[in-house]
């Protein structure tokens, strides 16, 4: 396991950088998993794969993130240098523009119905941009993108470790529903982790929308999750109207959904009460959403 900390990236800096050295150096507040962040003076921050499994995003992000930018009018990740591995770090890396903006709660949000209709059009957006060349959804991504029958084995295990706690015929009946259709137009580009931690917020509105290391293209379903897991009845509406997915996408969409919260539950559900509790409540939201539908 690599230590990733103030010291290292100081290293890495001062070596690669040096015209950057003076700038100070410290931690961001939620860094995240496959990547550590850090702030570099102001108007930078400092991204380092956590392991090699993540290296393929510095390449992907460094290639793509700038053509996506020129298309968007909403603020995204923007890659300015790209680090080398050396002695200290084995991994490329990357030194982005800081996007300024708070992470992503309820309680930052002036009006949640305008929220999801711009989350909607951010999406919406990307999707319109030509996905010619792009990094198609497999293993670099997780399968983002992909049909969700790659994680069939995983969901249906899941479902079977909590049929005390879940109505296991349901939940199949949702699963298996999202598996009956699949995305029959041309790839489009999906962020692959549209989720609180990754969406920034600034005087109440949508800001920005960072981290895209497993962007792809491919199916856009995976990316409306957040209709289950953050909107209530009514913005889920709106966001539902504003992305114009077809019963077959907005069926694998909720899939998405479904399998994460099913497979967080079980992970912690001996471990982290409330990590539990969250995604329990997601899987309840789920299932009654799909019995108003059907």
């Amino acid at each position: 396991m690599i230590k990733i900390d103030e010291n290292l990236v100081s290293r890495l800096i001062n070596s690669q950088f040096p015209e950057l050295c003076k700038l100070e150096i410290k931690p961001v507040e939620k860094s995240g998993n496959d990547n550590r962040t850090f702030h570099l003076g102001n108007r930078m921050s400092v991204r380092l794969p956590s392991d090699v499994a993540y290296v393929p995003q510095v390449e992907k992000e460094q290639k793509w993130l700038p053509f996506l930018a020129k298309h968007l009018s909403t603020p995204i990740t923007e890659p300015l240098f790209k680090g080398e591995p050396s002695k200290d770090y084995p991994y490329p890396w990357s030194i982005n523009k800081w996007l300024d903006g708070e992470t992503l709660s309820i309680d930052k949000i002036d009006d949640l119905n305008q929220f999801a209709y711009d989350l909607g059009k951010f999406l919406v957006d990307l999707q319109s941009i030509d996905a010619t060349g792009g990094p198609l959804a497999g293993k670099h991504n997780f399968y983002r993108g992909g049909h969700i029958v790659v994680y069939d084995d995983e969901c249906r295990e899941a479902i079977n470790n909590n049929v005390d706690t879940f109505n296991k015929h349901l939940l199949e009946e949702i699963w298996e529903l999202a598996l009956t259709s699949e995305w029959d137009g041309e790839p489009v580009w999906v962020h692959g982790d549209v989720a609180p931690g990754n969406i920034l917020i600034k005087n109440g509105r949508l800001y920005a929308v960072i981290d895209f290391g497993i962007l792809g293209v491919g199916d856009p379903s995976c990316d409306a999750a957040m209709a289950w897991t953050f909107f209530d009845d009514s913005s889920r509406k709106i966001f539902k109207d504003t992305l114009n997915f077809n019963d077959g996408t907005w069926n694998r969409a909720r899939g998405w959904a479904l399998w994460k919260a099913l497979i967080t539950y079980s992970y912690n559900k001996q471990s982290s009460k409330t990590i539990a509790d969250e995604s329990f409540n997601i899987i309840k939201v789920i299932i009654n959403d799909y019995q108003i539908e059907r």
